[in-house]
């Protein structure tokens, strides 16, 4: 990462999916009931794929009819921040094979809710920045 503060610095696609891996939550953002919506998720990474556990509801259905979505997460601590952005193509998975590799990935939901609804996103692009933090430069 470039050292001057406030510059960003763009991420490399494996630097983007090192940062993806080591976070377990995001927001997804779709279509849903002919809105733009967000939705917080926590998600496991694998194989340059993304993967996420939902209950059969809005979110779920929606998916269905509009498969494109855009998946976010970010970071900021005292000294960094990075954001990383994912846009691809959601799927549920169907075949019991599919389902069972994916429960293997040991994702478990952050609330105590039944989540047994398995959806992939392939990335479609994969962009990040990140930058060093620092006070504001004077403005006079």
């Amino acid at each position: 990462m470039d050292d001057t503060i406030g510059i960003a610095h763009t991420l490399s696609d494996e630097e983007c999916w090192q940062r993806l891996g080591e976070n377990a939550f995001g927001r997804l953002v779709l279509h849903a009931a002919g809105e733009i919506d967000v939705f917080p998720v926590n998600y496991v990474v694998t194989d340059g794929t993304l993967y996420l556990r939902t209950a059969p509801g809005t979110k779920l259905l929606e998916l269905t009819i509009h498969p494109d979505v855009v998946f976010e997460i970010d970071h900021v601590d005292d000294t960094s921040a990075y954001s990383v952005v994912l846009k691809g193509s959601a799927e549920e998975l169907q075949s019991q094979e599919e389902i069972d590799l994916a429960d293997s990935l040991s994702l478990v939901p952050f609330l105590p809710t039944l989540k047994y609804r398995w959806v992939r996103i392939r990335p479609t692009t994969l962009t990040g920045r990140a930058f060093r933090r620092g006070p504001e430069p004077e403005r006079y």
